[in-house]
């Protein structure tokens, strides 16, 4: 059985602190791992202070977002000029990939991705990806081939582009197994492997969910994959940081279970374009997680 780690790298801090941590952890542990990047400025304070005007903090605190995010990231874009992620913390991202482990895009800029993307025109989300793929191939020396969306926020322009630049896979929805994603009955020929588990931050304060309960909590939601096996997305400024011990101990339970911790990746070279299943993508909600999000819809035609 194959899980795959999905690793979204919002923050500048999560880059410099959670990516670096992150790293050792899956080292120690022998586990493969996908790391998705935000490559341009990070703007997050604007986010965060969004969150507490529209009531996000019935679920995180003021006290548990400095905790996870820090004070200077919740100043990213407010107080502070946002930094430029991807040409103050070049050495980091190439060190993930110099250690063996897949990286891909997550975003040029966060926080306008999944502010704006949702009523986005072609030429806005065009500007969006080119700028995160120049500056991925500026930083590695080679094209991205996977792209994981900010918040799974797309729109029919980013889904036809994963195709046009020659992505070989996408992993911006939330699902079950992969599949040929379908647009507005628009195939596109760049397969998806979505998210199949919860992530922290949704599960946290939910049915009396703890940190101290969580990973238990995940492990009993990881029994009976499916043959594809499933895909597990972490936040570097989560388990890179706080939530380390939770997320180790998530490991070590998958792996008494019998997963092989693996990068997407490895998931998509059992992927054959043809066999695979056509699905609508649909706007959808996530238990525990603000607004619609991309989700795998009904088999197309079937």
């Amino acid at each position: 059985m194959k899980l795959a780690l999905k690793i979204d790298v919002d923050t500048h801090r999560g880059t410099r602190e959670g990516v670096p941590r992150l790293i050792e952890l899956l080292k120690k542990h022998r586990a493969g791992a996908t790391f998705l990047f935000s490559l341009g400025p990070d703007h997050t304070g604007r986010a965060i202070k969004r969150m507490f005007r529209r009531g996000f903090a019935r679920k995180l605190t003021r006290t548990s977002v400095l905790e996870h995010y820090g004070l200077k990231t919740l100043l990213h874009g407010t107080l502070l000029p946002g930094p430029d992620i991807g040409q103050s913390c070049a050495e980091t991202l190439r060190r993930a990939h110099q250690e063996g482990f897949e990286v891909g895009i997550h975003c040029w800029d966060h926080v306008r991705w999944q502010d704006g993307v949702g009523g986005a025109n072609a030429d806005w989300t065009g500007r969006e990806m080119r700028l995160a793929s120049e500056r991925f191939a500026e930083i590695f020396g080679e094209n991205a081939k996977v792209h994981g969306a900010a918040g799974w926020q797309m729109n029919m322009h980013a889904f036809r582009l994963t195709q046009r630049l020659g992505f070989r896979y996408g992993s911006d929805t939330r699902g079950t197994c992969p599949y040929v994603p379908v647009i507005r009955a628009e195939p596109v020929a760049c397969p998806q492997i979505p998210t199949t588990l919860p992530t922290l931050d949704e599960m946290i304060g939910l049915e009396g969910i703890s940190r101290d309960n969580i990973a238990a909590a995940l492990l009993k939601l990881s029994e009976s994959p499916r043959p594809t096996g499933h895909v597990y997305t972490l936040h570097a400024e989560m388990e890179g940081g706080k939530l380390a011990p939770v997320f180790e101990r998530m490991i070590e339970g998958w792996k008494a279970m019998g997963f092989d911790l693996v990068s997407m990746g490895e998931i998509a070279n059992k992927l054959e374009l043809a066999d695979l299943p056509r699905h609508e993508v649909i706007e959808g909600e996530v238990a525990g997680r603000s607004g619609t999000l991309a989700l795998q819809g009904k088999e197309f035609l079937a």
